[in-house]
């Protein structure tokens, strides 16, 4: 993971399928949703989920994205997508900016970007079959004959550890844990170099959590596959990413290698979420950060640093001018959005 300079824009390089150069490169990334009200239903304010974003991400690596709920993870992992059409800032998939496709491109596009959805309750059709569900991408995009397409269903299957006998049953036959199996076989039924996981271990036992984590690192080894993880659990993100972003009020906080931020903290709010991470030893006395007051509304977000309302260590500058994403301490790849570091 790369932070891209706000100022300077997207660095110009070639992309190589080998994954040494950027396969998805975020840059600026907004999303405003409007609230209507007023004279003839005008924006009567915008709500800023997403706020500034701008990451790169190379093939077979995975960026573990944690923060608060409501902090705007899974808008933007729906806005890189288009799921969600960003407001501002660009997103590139190989080089190729999203924005400048048409929409027969993009669809073509998505069969390298594909998301596992957060419930797999919700997620999948109860009227279709297993089959039905996992061959749907084969059938929208159509790839292969009808015989093709079954072999490609019984493969998925496969890979994710079901059993063959699970074809024509529904989802409600199955528990938690073998529907994300299922929503994780559709994901990948076209190949995709790309997934947004957003929140696939949330609604699971903790037994069936590591299973299911376990199954996507498999998968991002044995098929190149980048990921963006998506979770408020920083114990989970620690266990699948290469690399860490820590998201604030739609803004990136603090990004790094998944190593240095969990051994080198340098925001307060990375170090409040680390300091929660329950430790299993009777015998060991953490220290925790309490933080005090509640997050600030995207409605009507804070001057200068979006943090400082909760902050232990604010000082007045922290209350005005609004700090920059820029290198910090330890690692080159250490980027910290604070005063106070800097």
């Amino acid at each position: 993971m790369t932070p891209i300079d706000a100022n300077l824009g997207f660095k110009q390089s070639q992309l190589t399928e080998d994954g040494s150069q950027p396969l998805l490169e975020v840059h600026e990334l907004k999303k405003y949703f409007p609230l209507q009200g007023g004279l003839f239903g005008r924006p009567r304010q915008h709500l800023k989920a997403v706020d500034g974003v701008s990451f790169s991400l190379n093939r077979g690596r995975t960026l573990g994205l944690v923060g608060e709920s409501g902090c705007g993870k899974s808008t933007l992992g729906r806005a890189i997508l288009y799921l969600q059409p960003p407001s501002a800032g660009q997103v590139r998939l190989r080089g190729q900016p999203l924005s400048s496709l048409s929409n027969a491109g993009l669809m073509a596009a998505r069969r390298d970007m594909q998301i596992i959805f957060q419930d797999p309750y919700a997620s999948l059709s109860p009227r279709r079959t297993v089959a039905q569900i996992i061959r749907e991408p084969l059938d929208v995009h159509r790839i292969g004959n009808s015989a093709e397409r079954r072999e490609r269903v019984e493969e998925l299957l496969t890979i994710v550890g079901m059993r063959q006998n699970s074809l024509n049953r529904y989802p409600h036959e199955f528990s938690g844990g073998q529907r994300q199996r299922i929503g994780i076989a559709r994901a990948l039924a076209l190949n995709p170099k790309f997934i947004v996981a957003d929140e696939p271990v949330s609604a699971l036992d903790v037994s069936v959590q590591s299973q299911v984590l376990n199954l996507i690192d498999r998968l991002k080894a044995e098929q190149n596959i980048a990921f963006l993880f998506i979770s408020h659990d920083l114990a989970v993100i620690q266990h699948v990413s290469d690399d860490v972003a820590v998201m604030y009020l739609g803004k990136i906080v603090e990004q790094a290698s998944a190593r240095d931020i969990y051994a080198h903290p340098q925001h307060p709010y990375t170090r409040a979420l680390l300091s929660a991470i329950p430790v299993p030893d009777p015998r060991h006395k953490a220290q925790r950060i309490a933080l005090t007051g509640d997050v600030p509304s995207p409605l009507n977000p804070p001057a200068g640093c979006p943090f400082h309302a909760r902050c232990p260590v604010v000082t007045e500058l922290c209350r005005t001018d609004v700090p920059q994403l820029k290198p910090g301490k330890g690692e080159a790849t250490h980027f910290v959005a604070c005063h106070l570091v800097e």
